[in-house]
């Protein structure tokens, strides 16, 4: 018979699958290197075969823990929503959360959800680039971000979403040379990506424009002035994805993540990011969706 999987076990297993790195599952789970690597083993030998795919920068997982990490991810959300609905009734706190402009669109359905089951709970919200959020959990300012999650930042994964090349409806900037691009400001994992993937290219261009805020960007784009990019599920509806056969090197996918002040917890602040989790959270996209 197959030895009981903790929770721990079931976390790291989840951890690694999002991180893509031992290294950074550890970092994620605040726990140090060698402890994950034993734990990893520990997992292995309880199921009796291989889970994870070691290769030279990173780390992927087999068939088996794959599978494994699908009935994972259902067993911890089912244990958060426990936890929640003990403490339903017992709450009443302030809840900090920090959210940038382009996941603020995904917040109406969710923010209606919490209010109607935790009535008492004030959920005090803070808009602001990734680049600002992470610094502000890091000293405590607030609880929990929703955030575009950069290389080794302490994030958990809650989906990955395309980047895309976006313009407006009744003019085409991309034709334009140099091409004319409207940039987050530096520090945004956004602009870093659209750079790199520039540089790769022939196509020449010119930063026309910058703006710590998505309303900034748009009103340029709007006003068919540059391109910018954004995460697929950002685009408004008024604006045209640009295609790619118009010269624009094709951009990767980005992780939307929830960062925690892990000094900060309480029941509230878990039952809002159970419902972060559970509201936002969606299968991984496969890299040929890039």
């Amino acid at each position: 018979m197959v030895e009981h999987l903790s929770l721990d076990l079931l976390r790291l297993l989840v951890a690694v699958a999002d991180a893509g790195t031992f290294s950074r599952a550890a970092t994620a789970l605040g726990r140090t290197q060698s402890a994950v690597s034993m734990q990893v083993r520990r997992l292995e030998d309880i199921a009796g075969r291989p889970l994870f795919i070691r290769e030279p920068r990173r780390v992927r997982l087999t068939p088996a823990g794959e599978s494994l990490a699908g009935y994972a991810r259902r067993i911890l959300a089912l244990e958060r929503e426990a936890r929640a609905d003990l403490v339903e009734d017992q709450l009443s706190a302030v809840v900090r959360l920090g959210v940038p402009d382009d996941y603020a669109h995904l917040l109406p359905d969710l923010l209606q959800r919490f209010a109607e089951r935790y009535p008492k709970i004030i959920v005090d919200l803070t808009c602001g680039e990734s680049a600002r959020l992470f610094p502000a959990i890091d000293a405590g300012e607030i609880d929990l971000a929703i955030v575009t999650r950069g290389t080794g930042q302490d994030a958990e994964v809650l989906r990955r979403e395309p980047l895309v090349w976006i313009g407006p409806r009744t003019a085409y900037p991309e034709r334009r040379e140099p091409l004319p691009l409207a940039l987050y400001q530096p520090g945004c994992v956004a602009r870093d990506h659209v750079l790199r993937a520039l540089a790769k290219g022939d196509r020449t261009c010119r930063l026309a424009y910058e703006s710590p805020s998505m309303t900034g960007l748009l009103a340029v784009v709007r006003a068919g002035l540059a391109v910018a990019i954004l995460a697929r599920t950002s685009v408004p509806p008024d604006l045209r994805i640009i295609t790619a056969d118009v010269g624009l090197p094709s951009l990767p996918t980005v992780e939307i993540g929830l960062a925690r002040n892990r000094a900060a917890t309480s029941p509230a602040i878990e039952a809002l990011a159970t419902l972060i989790v559970d509201t936002i959270g969606a299968p991984m996209l496969d890299a040929a969706a890039d």
